[in-house]
C-alpha cells in the first residue's frame, strides 16, 4: 500500500504537544494570578468595599492570559495538517518551542500579576494607616511609634520608601 504522506510520522506529536503546552501553562498562570490577586480583592472588599472595582483589574489581566494561550494553541493546531502539506520534525519542533514559549511566558506573567496584584491591593489598604498630620519631614509622633524624615519612614520595624511625597509610599512588607 502506497502512502502519499511525505513527512515524518512522529512530527505531529510534537506539534500538538506545543499546542497543549501553550494552553496548559498559560491557563495555569491565569489560574494562579486570578487566585492570588483574588485574595487581595477579598481583603479589599472587607476593608474598603467602595474600592473593589478598582482592585479587580489584576484579576481581569490574569484571565486574559488563558485566552492568549488558547489563541496560540488554535493557531498551532490549525497549522498541523499532514494530509494537506508535508509536516516534518522541524515543523513539529518549531510548534513545540513556540507553544512552550507562549505557555511559560503566560505562566510567569500570571505569577507576576498575582503577586503584584495582591501586594498592590494590600499596599492600598496599608496606606490608610498614614495620617496627614505626620506628613511633615522630621516629625516624631509618639502615639503611633513613628519617626519620619524626608526620605524614609520607620513604622514598627517596617521600612516604607517614599516615592515622591511623604504621603505616597511603596511598602517593603
Amino acid at each position: 500500500m502506497a502512502s502519499t504522506f511525505s513527512g515524518d510520522e512522529t512530527a505531529p506529536f510534537f506539534g500538538f504537544l506545543g499546542a497543549a503546552a501553550a494552553l496548559v501553562f498559560s491557563c495555569m498562570g491565569a489560574a494562579y494570578g486570578t487566585a492570588k490577586s483574588g485574595v487581595g480583592v477579598a481583603s479589599m472588599g472587607v476593608m474598603r468595599p467602595e474600592l473593589v472595582m478598582k482592585s479587580i483589574v489584576p484579576v481581569v489581566m490574569a484571565g486574559v492570559l488563558g485566552i492568549y494561550g488558547l489563541i496560540i494553541a488554535v493557531i498551532i493546531s490549525t497549522g498541523i495538517n499532514p494530509k494537506a502539506k508535508s509536516y516534518y520534525l522541524f515543523d513539529g519542533y518549531a510548534h513545540l518551542s513556540s507553544g512552550l514559549a507562549c505557555g511559560l511566558a503566560g505562566l510567569s506573567a500570571g505569577m507576576a500579576i498575582g503577586i503584584v496584584g495582591d501586594a498592590g491591593v494590600r499596599l492600598w489598604l496599608s496606606m490608610d494607616s498614614l495620617s496627614v498630620s505626620s506628613s511633615l519631614p522630621g516629625l516624631v509622633n509618639p502615639e503611633q511609634n513613628r519617626v519620619q524624615s524626608s526620605e524614609t519612614w520607620v513604622i514598627a520595624g517596617r521600612l516604607h520608601l517614599v516615592v515622591s511625597t511623604p504621603i505616597l509610599a511603596a511598602s517593603a512588607v
